[in-house]
């Protein structure tokens, strides 16, 4: 916490990198990695929709943490015998005091973890994000989408950096604030921001071009948590997403779009915030709503145009053992 009761992430504690240069300590190399993952969590969310887009489920496997953990970290309490059966461990710590010895900061997902050796590579997100799309080119499914367009990047980035700040992040620092002062900060730098992102999307499909990419997944992911967990549980409630036309009819778009929806389990979602914020949530109840068939009605965002895809084509369905509970 910062000293004026505002919420502040913690910093990555292995951000490496993993390329197909040989520059790195991680090489690219397909079987040899496995990706750390967790339905609750939407930074996990962003590398696991990414990795679907791509379709590189053959060359780097997915462990998925259950939604709830203690201070010991991220656990495996989905899996049979409460171990990732490919990494043999229970808590994600393990992985991380194999790379670093003595390990003392923030166990986060997603993780890409050497299987071989059980070592975590490295947990930066918004480097994987990237990397996955330039650097693992070579085991891209054939119609893997331009995530990162070259012409577009500049604008990506730019507008991913608001995004970052005073949403996806934004709605933690509203939910985390320990003054009033702090609270109402964050809370008024999230909807300024939506009410900017509501403005842009009314007239364009996507944020960025006319196809999806990596902006678009980084809104999404809390978007499609926001009246789950963010609305009441982070205290974020000027508006409920459903009451948003703009940004909700946007995000069921996604929903409905091979990659992202699939992706998604509401009730693990809902299991994790309220279960594992006791300072936030002390009886640890979690809701039975909202209901989540709204998801599926019709958008009508394809009268603005785009080609979600670009050039490509749409994933196809997710790995027997990757699939989540449908939703209606």
């Amino acid at each position: 916490m910062g000293s004026t009761g505002e919420f502040v992430r913690e910093p990555l504690g292995v951000a490496e990198r993993i390329t197909a240069d040989g520059t790195s300590a991680w090489p690219v190399e397909a079987g040899r990695y496995r990706l750390v993952g967790a339905r609750a969590c939407p930074w996990a969310n962003r590398v696991i929709i990414t990795r679907r887009l791509l379709g590189l489920e053959d060359a780097i496997s997915l462990g998925i943490a259950g939604p709830l953990h203690d201070e010991r970290s991220w656990r495996f309490h989905l899996d049979p015998g409460d171990r990732d059966p490919v990494l043999g461990i229970e808590y994600l710590r393990e992985a991380y005091e194999k790379a670093i010895p003595g390990y003392d900061q923030g166990v986060t997902v997603p993780a890409m973890v050497e299987i071989a050796s059980g070592k975590v590579a490295t947990n930066g997100y918004a480097d994987l994000e990237f990397d996955l799309s330039t650097q693992w080119r070579e085991f891209h499914r054939d119609g893997a989408p331009d995530l990162w367009p070259e012409q577009h990047r500049a604008e990506i980035t730019e507008i991913g950096e608001g995004i970052f700040h005073d949403v996806n992040n934004g709605v933690y620092k509203c939910g985390f604030a320990t003054t009033q002062e702090a609270y109402e900060k964050a809370y008024r730098a999230l909807w300024d921001r939506l009410d900017v992102l509501s403005e842009h999307l009314s007239t364009r499909r996507y944020l960025v071009g006319d196809t999806i990419t990596q902006a678009d997944i980084r809104l999404w992911v809390t978007l499609a948590r926001f009246d789950a967990v963010y609305h009441g549980h982070f205290k974020a409630n000027r508006h409920k997403l459903a009451e948003l036309p703009v940004l909700w009819a946007y995000a069921r778009d996604l929903f409905q779009t091979p990659g992202f929806g699939d992706t998604i389990d509401f009730e693990q979602i809902k299991q994790h915030y309220y279960g594992v914020h006791l300072p936030v949530n002390p009886t640890g109840i979690v809701p039975l709503g909202p209901d989540p068939a709204g998801w599926l009605t019709p958008h009508g965002r394809e009268e603005l145009g785009g080609r979600p895809f670009g050039d490509g084509t749409p994933p196809g369905p997710p790995p027997v053992d990757e699939r989540v509970p449908a939703v209606g």
